[in-house]
């Protein structure tokens, strides 16, 4: 491989969020990765900060065809320039979108078990979140459409917060299945808000279905946010994007992130998303097997070592969403025992709705001997069930 995702970066000592933990622990549960970013980004962001001049900045032409060019390229998905708005992050754009597009006390859907964040967007400003539940089959999941039409006839839901793919099951949406959802939508007057920031780290010779491609009624009435952050480790520098092809609605939109002070890129955030997509191609394809690599030891290590759980299989995201409900205990419990008696940090299902009460979620985006650690402490903690 050109380049080295075996080299483990020590992250220890740079005030991150995920390693901010004692010395004896193995944290595997916050959404960003251990790995150096594709070293074509660094060199912008380096080139950038020896310049030395720091003050205010704008998004260019550049930034919004990167964006253009990679949809189109690996997506076949056409964006047009005047779509995109830039935002400081997926989750400022959420908590914006919730806001403007919704009124205290209405009501906002989820597909759950889904990214907890999401709920703080929602509770936070005073809305309700209204659960429609996946079908779990015991090895993967399905809408329940029903459910799902039902919810969204409530006069008081009108907005969607998708999950495309969705974290944290790695489930990547069919064309057919988000034909079905922007149908529903539309038909109810709700909005779809697709956050896609996952989508591309997907399995190797697949790839996801970004919601406005599928057709004229997805793309009327959704908004879109995506960004570079989770495919290129980005997330601290705080650069996102939304593509809303709606006009009413991209105004709407552009008018909350700037009344929310979310609409002006950093110093470094332009460069950083130009060199991303417009050189980040090859990284990522080597990033992303070397990720299935560490996918597929956990999910054979743990059917041959650990029957008392079960790894979920998936398509997409560098999570693996683990199934504890043979050991009698519910996902908070398991995490923190686990914790407790390994150092081994995962995060608790039950964070991500219903659904999530039996399971946790484990980080694989770190090398491969960080896995292979992790593997070791689960194991002899499950040992006792």
């Amino acid at each position: 491989m050109k380049y080295n995702f075996d080299q483990i970066v020590d992250r220890r000592s740079i005030n991150s969020m995920k390693w901010n933990v004692a010395e004896n622990e193995l944290p595997l549960w916050v959404a960003d990765m251990d790995f150096d970013t594709a070293p074509e980004i660094k060199a912008a962001v380096m080139e950038r900060a020896q310049l030395g001049a720091y003050g205010y900045a704008e998004t260019n032409g550049a930034w919004e065809q990167a964006y253009c060019n990679w949809w189109k390229n690996r997506y076949n998905f056409e964006i047009s320039p005047e779509w995109l708005v830039f935002s400081t992050g997926v989750v400022p754009t959420i908590s914006s979108t919730v806001r403007k597009i919704t009124t205290p006390g209405e009501n906002v859907l989820l597909l759950t078990p889904t990214y907890n964040i999401f709920y703080n967007s929602i509770l936070n400003n005073g809305r309700n979140p209204v659960e429609c539940q996946l079908k779990y089959s015991g090895e993967s999941y399905e809408i329940d459409f029903e459910d799902l039409e039902e919810k969204l006839q409530n006069k008081q839901t009108s907005l969607m917060i998708l999950c495309n793919p969705q974290n944290p099951v790695g489930k990547i949406w069919q064309k057919a299945e988000l034909a079905r959802i922007g149908e529903l939508c539309a038909k109810n007057n709700v909005v779809v808000l697709s956050d896609e920031i996952h989508c591309d780290i997907t399995e190797p010779g697949k790839l996801y279905v970004p919601f406005a491609s599928v057709n004229e009624t997805c793309r009327n009435n959704c908004i879109m946010a995506v960004a570079p952050t989770k495919t290129f480790n980005l997330a601290g520098l705080g650069t996102a994007a939304v593509v809303v092809p709606n006009e009413n609605l991209r105004h709407k939109v552009w008018r909350g992130l700037n009344t929310d002070e979310c609409g002006e890129p950093n110093a470094f955030a332009v460069q950083a998303v130009v060199s991303a997509f417009s050189k980040g191609k090859d990284w990522l394809e080597e990033l992303r097997e070397y990720v299935w690599q560490n996918r597929r030891l956990v999910e054979k290590f743990v059917e041959s070592e650990i029957p008392c759980i079960k790894a979920i299989k998936s398509d997409a995201t560098y999570l693996v969403w683990l199934d504890v409900s043979k050991t009698g205990l519910d996902g908070n419990d398991f995490a923190e025992k686990l914790r407790s008696e390994t150092g081994l940090v995962l995060s608790e299902g039950n964070q991500y709705g219903k659904g999530g009460e039996s399971f946790v979620r484990m980080n694989l985006a770190t090398s491969k001997t960080v896995v292979e650690d992790a593997l070791s402490r689960l194991k002899k903690f499950c040992s006792g069930f």
